[in-house]
């Protein structure tokens, strides 16, 4: 196994198994039947505007419910917060969960976005020699440990002949990924949108392969198991506002780029663009999802990039 690798499995694991031997939980972190707690990443575009609407609040009012907004940096650390009951739901990508509950954690799967595979891709500079999947073969490669384009990069050499130990991974977040390829110190990076469509328009990069044909991109909502037993009516109420919300952008996607633009600090053309790779639809958690779930926890277990196997329906209230 790649040195690399198995330091970034130990961090990852460590800071969650910090988070989980942790003494007894602080009082917030505690489920509260008047309140409902979501975590959110700034790029998860429905979700924030469900955020600057306002309606989700209305929603709830009459049920003595109020809402408050958690924003995490990446999946990783936003399932961290779910598991401490810091926050009662929140929406991460397919990588996220198998990793969390590896470690431990207990949430359960509520919902999923329709595929996304337009979504994440593997970019390079314009002027490198890679020019195919298989021309990867030896070199860095940056990303999110952890994240949903974790199991895109192992999927994507696989079905190339290649396999995770023949690249080396670069584990970096976003920002600090993309100045590591504009600089010439890694070789390619996966990312996700928003920030594929910014590099693809603000750097001298080409994309060499996104997910279609290779991974689904399903994006998922997740709930801290207690809440989602004693208030599914909290629940179905935030599921049915997601898709009102996703409606509207889908029907307004310039007007809902305009008014992501400051929020996520990228000029509107191209949160745009990223819109237009999403679907916006949601749909309960199912057992053909849960299956693709359990292929990718099944080979992160094989390729020891998890430490034990796990079972992605003990992450369900059935």
């Amino acid at each position: 196994m790649n040195h690399s690798t198995h330091r970034g499995r130990r961090t990852f694991l460590a800071a969650v198994g910090a988070t989980l031997a942790g003494a007894a939980l602080p009082a917030w972190a505690k489920y509260q039947a008047d309140q409902f707690r979501i975590g959110y990443q700034k790029s998860a575009s429905t979700l924030v505007l469900l955020k600057a609407h306002g309606t989700l609040e209305k929603r709830l009012a009459p049920l003595g419910v109020k809402v408050s907004w958690n924003e995490f940096t990446a999946g990783p650390q936003l399932l961290e917060g779910l598991n401490v009951g810091a926050i009662d739901f929140g929406y991460v990508g397919e990588a996220p969960p198998v990793f969390a509950q590896a470690a431990g954690a207990d949430f359960v799967y509520t919902a999923y976005e329709l595929p996304a595979p337009r979504a994440e891709g593997v970019v390079v500079a314009k002027n490198s020699p890679i020019k195919t999947v298989a021309d990867l073969k030896g070199k860095k490669i940056a990303f999110n440990r952890g994240s949903d384009v974790h199991w895109f990069i192992v999927a994507l050499l696989r079905k190339n002949g290649l396999d995770f130990g023949d690249i080396q991974p670069v584990y970096l977040a976003p920002a600090d990924a993309r100045a590591a390829l504009e600089q010439g110190s890694i070789d390619a990076w996966a990312i996700w949108d928003p920030f594929l469509a910014a590099a693809q328009a603000q750097s001298n990069v080409r994309l060499l392969a996104d997910a279609q044909g290779v991974a689904s991109h399903h994006e998922f909502f997740l709930s801290q198991r207690e809440f989602a037993q004693k208030r599914a009516n909290v629940i179905a109420i935030v599921m049915e506002e997601l898709n009102r919300q996703g409606q509207w952008v889908k029907q307004n996607t310039a007007a809902a780029a305009a008014e992501l633009a400051p929020i996520q600090g990228l000029d509107a053309s191209i949160i745009q663009t990223s819109l237009e790779h999403y679907a916006h639809v949601y749909k309960p958690i199912d057992a053909e999802v849960l299956a693709e779930q359990q292929r990718i926890a099944d080979t992160f277990y094989e390729l020891k990039l998890i430490p034990r196997k796990i079972v992605t329906k003990d992450a369900t209230l059935a």
